[in-house]
């Protein structure tokens, strides 16, 4: 399917939404307060451009078809997240006020906020856009002028986003992000090429649990493709926020933010783990004081590793913890090298820990919990369906520990 995704203007999709509300074109052009061959001709480009049929036109209306219906979902879910970006924006007039400014906006204009919040500067949007600074600097002030607040000052590095200004582009994008999902549901149900799921792989445990399945989704879906992304727990939580990825697996973040959802999978208690051959493999009993001789491998801080280490020692600043890092491409040598400690999920040990062993100490807590992670209200593509349910199974099938509220999610 061919597409041209950032050729569809806001002007169509609010004209695709009345129509498929009205079930009229005529109600849909007396609705936005235009002609009804000028709402005839924007719903045929439309069309033209996501390459599939949306409506059907009969003598008692226009109706939306399953290729319709599938993207008016997101479409609508595109103007609602839209117009309550610029309530909380502060627009005057609130919600009806925001919906007015919405139907001024231009995506040119959006798509340059968007851009200079992610660069940075406009001089790295301009170029990113493949603009020329003036044309930039246009859309931006014509932003600006419609939402009638301040978004950019001046400063001595040059012109930068407010932080409300910065606010309204990470909401504005992942609004946008719905009509992308949109064009990728209409291809994918024609069979045809779907952008990348961007999958977010907190360290450790969540790289391991994909490593493990993601062979198995590539042979059920073999059109898909798949970006994996990893970073520190904090780094991957402020990417699925900004929506540069799609949803995050592994161990359940520490934080509870109402922006987030998460659905528990299994309990995968901690163990003290060392290389084979430690000298604490040897002693029939460990304690405390045992583990505190030797220097240990932390979490990145904010990290669930980190805060079960913390925990373990009461926050002792004698346990030596020089290294911090939940990178197993550093962990493994250091460990194997050493005499070094490091806490280990029973995953994780499971699947990545040849040359280590679990020292016996007793029961560690917290015991994290691996999840799936993702923004508060998200829709998921069927393929992005298809990936968590994939996730599941396979947690089910290796993972015998299962959470209280993973059971009831999983029933």
């Amino acid at each position: 399917m061919s597409q041209d995704i950032e050729a569809i203007s806001f002007r169509q999709l609010r004209l695709f939404e009345s129509v498929g509300r009205l079930k009229s074109v005529r109600r849909a052009s007396e609705d936005c307060n235009l002609s009804q061959p000028a709402v005839t001709q924007s719903l045929s480009k439309l069309e033209q451009l996501v390459d599939a049929r949306l409506v059907e036109r009969r003598a008692s209306g226009s109706y939306l078809n399953d290729n319709g219906e599938l993207f008016y979902r997101r479409v609508s879910r595109f103007i609602t997240q839209f117009e309550q970006a610029l309530a909380l924006f502060g627009v005057e007039g609130g919600m009806v006020g925001a919906k007015t400014v919405a139907a001024r906006l231009l995506r040119s204009q959006v798509r340059a906020l968007i851009a200079i919040v992610e660069q940075g500067s406009f001089p790295l949007a301009a170029q990113a856009l493949g603009l020329s600074p003036a044309t930039l600097q246009r859309a931006a002030r014509d932003l600006e002028s419609n939402v009638r607040k301040p978004l950019f000052y001046r400063t001595a590095a040059g012109t930068i986003p407010t932080p409300d200004g910065i606010q309204l582009g990470r909401r504005l994008k992942l609004c946008i992000q719905e009509i992308d999902w949109g064009v990728q549901e209409l291809a994918e149900a024609h069979g045809g090429t779907t952008a990348p799921l961007i999958v977010g792989a907190m360290p450790l445990g969540g790289s391991v649990l994909l490593a493990s399945m993601l062979e198995d989704f590539i042979r059920a879906a073999p059109q898909a493709q798949v970006v994996v992304r990893n970073e520190s727990a904090v780094e991957m939580v402020k990417s699925l926020r900004a929506g540069d990825v799609d949803f995050v697996v592994g161990l359940l973040p520490q934080e509870n933010a109402d922006d987030l959802d998460t659905l528990p999978l299994a309990r995968t208690p901690y163990s003290i783990v060392a290389r084979e051959g430690h000298p604490l493999l040897r002693q029939s009993t460990v304690t405390r004081d045992d583990l505190a001789r030797f220097d240990w491998l932390v979490g990145a801080p904010g990290s669930s590793r980190r805060a079960c280490f913390d925990r373990l020692f009461d926050g002792d600043p004698g346990v030596r913890s020089p290294i911090s890092t939940s990178a197993l491409a550093v962990i493994r040598p250091l460990l194997l090298g050493s005499d070094r400690l490091t806490l280990m999920t029973s995953y994780e040990l499971q699947h990545e820990g040849q040359g280590m062993a679990a020292i016996d100490y007793g029961p560690i807590s917290p015991v994290p919990v691996i999840a799936v992670t993702t923004r508060a209200n998200w829709l998921p593509t069927r393929l992005h369906a298809r990936f968590v349910q994939m996730i599941r199974d396979h947690v089910a099938a290796t993972i015998p520990i299962r959470t209280e509220s993973a059971a009831l999610e999983l029933a």
